[in-house]
């Protein structure tokens, strides 16, 4: 891949239903442990009936009582990734840029993206596994959060939002979305509609991270 003009940016990336495609964190944990049916119960009160993520957070330690760090080794490497993260994450490294995720899910399966070559995660804050402790709410992020750590990060490189890319798919991107100049909306739903500068539907990052590069060439 060649340079291309801007390329050093700030690439912020959600995690579940854009890095996982059409799956998330919680959803590929729970299947680990047999909790199919009773995390999509709790998928479906936090997409359509308000639930805090929070409250989802509190639900889903108490389902996942028995976990494992093996149980989410599995987890992670058997979730349906998107294909090429790695060398897209490669690519943004040899034009001078860096990448971040940022989701809502614990942290101890999003820091495994590091060795992937994540420049840095943010999850929420969840209890080292197995669980001796309960969950902390205000350790839960939130939408609006993942605008605040956008900002950190921004004050680390010793950039600003304008420099950045964010991919996400749905209503907990909507504000970095609009925070953001330049975003891409990977396989995503309603809520983005609107707020992305690209759409792309497909399993392949390479091919969403080529709409940015073209549209910076």
């Amino acid at each position: 891949m060649t340079t291309f003009p801007g390329a050093g940016r700030l690439h912020l990336f959600d995690l579940d239903g854009t890095l996982i495609r059409g799956s998330a964190a919680a959803v590929e944990i729970s299947r680990q442990l047999g909790l199919a049916e009773e995390i999509a119960a709790l998928e479906r009160g936090f997409l359509l009936d308000g639930m805090t993520p929070d409250e989802f957070a509190v639900q889903a330690h108490a389902l996942w009582s028995a976990l494992t760090t093996e149980q989410v080794t599995a987890a992670f490497e058997g979730a349906p990734w998107l294909a090429g993260i790695r060398e897209v994450w490669a690519d943004i490294h040899a034009q001078g840029g860096r990448c971040a995720v940022i989701s809502l899910s614990p942290d101890f399966f999003v820091e495994r993206l590091l060795d992937w070559g994540a420049d840095a995660t943010h999850g929420s804050r969840w209890p080292s596994v197995p669980f001796t402790a309960p969950i902390h709410r205000p350790s839960i992020l939130t939408a609006a959060a993942k605008v605040g750590i956008a900002r950190r990060l921004c004050a680390e490189y010793g950039i600003g939002l304008e420099e950045c890319v964010a991919y996400g798919d749905s209503m907990s991107d909507a504000e970095l979305f609009a925070a953001v100049p330049l975003t891409v909306a990977v396989n995503a739903d309603h809520h983005l509609a609107g707020l992305s500068r690209h759409t792309y539907t497909g399993g392949d990052l390479r091919e969403a991270y080529d709409l940015v590069r073209k549209s910076a060439a």
